[in-house]
């Protein structure tokens, strides 16, 4: 960051037009265009967008292996280890929950489902069929038997990042326990890691395009007014995710003397990217090697990080609130506020059940919907529409809070290099 800030007023000049957030939010507003002009590009858009986040997601398990393991077996003290784990997971579970509580509020206040009287006889629950089989397979197998991975191999394949924690912590405390004779595997990762961190720069060119793809999708299969006018449930819930990053990550960073809004500013081109993709793995290389750059310990960027992925969906959460309750206002039914927390106390768990599947929030809402019987699953045919324009909310919002979850963490263990991140930030 620093030799860029530095140079000529033409070197400043050429800083400017390659700005990567810059280029992001170009290729955003030339795929809304594309998409407006010609709809039936949606196809191509798709596919331009899809493949963006593909070159991304096959280094995703790789990124997360070489940094768990550097990270730990780097630290060389497995109390360490457990403390940063303990701390980020109350954190994880303090905020989620805040999460929860601040949508149940603002779906209640705001009350976008009222008056809709939907019969949900007439409700299909067309496209919901992929969903339902996953969501069954979740709780078959149940939380437990999720996180170990049939092979070592399989967790990397499947791109399930809660598996691949899983075997990267393992793999870590048994090279950790090699001692020395561990350290030529130990630089041979370290080497590994920053190679990958090469050829993801080199992808993170693609980023317009794959934004300009995944944008332009969205705007030729909803329309234009997808990005305007989303109808009171988008609205409303794109307003209940300010009054959560304003009412509980803007204190928290405050309180930790981090400035959220330059933070926000420092990762704006991971932000756009998971806006047009809605992919928070998209990013999740990129976020390693900037809260690195920030001055957060290695070790505890490998630990907090990929685990916050897994367990830290604050963005998701207020989904679930914002989603479960709409739906009940929708077809009329009347939710006691009992009902409701229960209803949201079980969301709290469940949504860690879904960590590294695929469309997880839906699967989660539509299971947790079948376990408890409080609505009709086929309600959820009524949110499928819009359910790709509000991830691109939340999933920001879980990007934003992971980033600010690390920092913090990584300064209760006194490992964040305050000189480092107020130069970075500045």
């Amino acid at each position: 960051m620093t030799d860029l800030s530095a140079g000529t007023p033409a070197r400043r000049v050429h800083r400017f037009y390659h700005d990567r957030s810059l280029q992001v939010f170009a290729g955003m507003a030339l795929g809304a265009l594309i998409g407006w002009a010609y709809p039936q590009s949606a196809e191509w858009m798709r596919i331009l967008g899809e493949l963006f986040v593909r070159l991304i997601a096959v280094f995703v398990g790789l990124i997360i292996f070489c940094s768990v393991v550097h990270g730990i077996a780097a630290v060389r003290d497995a109390r360490r280890v457990g403390r940063v784990a303990i701390k980020a997971l109350v954190y994880f579970e303090v905020v989620t929950s805040l999460a929860l509580v601040i949508g149940l509020v603002m779906i209640n206040v705001l009350g976008p489902g009222r008056g809709m009287n939907i019969d949900v006889k007439s409700l299909t629950g067309a496209g919901l069929e992929t969903y339902m089989r996953t969501a069954n397979s979740i709780s078959a197998s149940g939380f437990l038997l999720h996180i170990v991975p049939h092979t070592a191999i399989s967790a990397f394949t499947d791109g399930d990042v809660l598996q691949v924690v899983f075997i990267s912590v393992l793999f870590a405390f048994g090279l950790l326990a090699l001692g020395p004779a561990g350290d030529p595997m130990l630089t041979m990762i370290d080497i590994t890691k920053r190679a990958v961190f090469r050829v993801i720069g080199i992808v993170m060119w693609l980023a317009p395009i794959g934004a300009m793809g995944a944008i332009g999708f969205t705007v030729a299969r909803f329309g234009i007014a997808s990005l305007v006018s989303l109808g009171a449930m988008v609205g409303g819930f794109y307003l209940t995710c300010v009054v959560f990053i304003l009412a509980v990550l803007w204190p928290i960073a405050r309180y930790n003397r981090i400035d959220l809004w330059k933070l926000a500013r420092y990762i704006r081109t991971e932000l756009l990217i998971v806006v047009g993709t809605s992919s928070s793995e998209s990013v999740l290389p990129q976020l390693v090697g900037k809260l690195g750059a920030l001055g957060a310990d290695e070790g505890i960027v490998g630990i907090v990080l990929p685990t916050g992925y897994a367990f830290n969906h604050d963005g998701t959460c207020l989904y679930f609130a914002a989603a479960s309750i709409f739906l009940a206002q929708a077809v009329g039914i009347d939710l006691s506020i009992w009902s409701q927390l229960g209803l949201l106390g079980i969301l709290l768990i469940t949504s860690k059940g879904g960590a590294g599947v695929a469309g997880s929030a839906i699967v989660v809402l539509v299971s947790t919907l079948a376990a408890t019987g409080t609505v009709p699953v086929a309600a959820v045919a009524l949110i499928l529409g819009v359910h790709r324009l509000m991830s691109s909310a939340f999933v920001a919002v879980n990007i934003l809070g992971n980033a600010l979850a690390t920092l913090v963490v990584a300064q209760w263990e006194g490992g964040l290099d305050r000189t480092q991140l107020t130069r970075e930030l500045r």
